[in-house]
């Protein structure tokens, strides 16, 4: 069954154009290693090798930070399935649409280097066209998102 997803690409969207002229979706977290073979079916699984890994450099971060951040970046990475819908805002009020179309691969180096290849719909979605039960339920706090 197809889902649908709302990803923030960066802080106040600051990676959208380059993600959606490169056609992927992706997060960082500063865990700067491949995932690959780290990706277990559940996400607390994943949180529970993760998370003390998260909190290394920012110890006065606490454990519900470590696990929000460990959790989005397992569903960016494994929870969302090729064929899934994923809804970006593009920091200027409109937001791109696209599909999954790859499982997950790390590019070291790049921006948002835990990635997911995405082929984007050529429109936009203007948010002053939304309606209000998709605003609210994009507008949500975090880095993704179920809508």
């Amino acid at each position: 069954m197809r889902k649908y997803f709302r990803i923030m690409l960066g802080a106040k969207s600051l990676f959208a154009d380059e993600c959606f002229k490169g056609n992927f979706i992706g997060a960082d977290f500063d865990i700067n290693q491949d995932l690959t073979n780290q990706l277990p079916d559940n996400w607390r699984d994943f949180n529970h090798k993760f998370i003390p890994i998260w909190l290394i450099p920012r110890p006065e971060k606490s454990k519900v930070s470590a696990g929000l951040a460990c959790g989005a970046l397992w569903t960016i990475s494994k929870g969302i399935t090729i064929g899934d819908i994923v809804i970006c805002p593009n920091g200027a009020g409109s937001y791109y649409v696209g599909e999954v179309i790859s499982d997950y691969e790390f590019i070291k180096g790049g921006i948002l280097p835990h990635r997911r290849r995405v082929k984007w719909y050529p429109n936009t979605i203007d948010r002053s066209l939304m309606s209000d039960a998709l605003k609210n339920s994009t507008g949500s706090i975090g880095t993704v998102s179920t809508i």
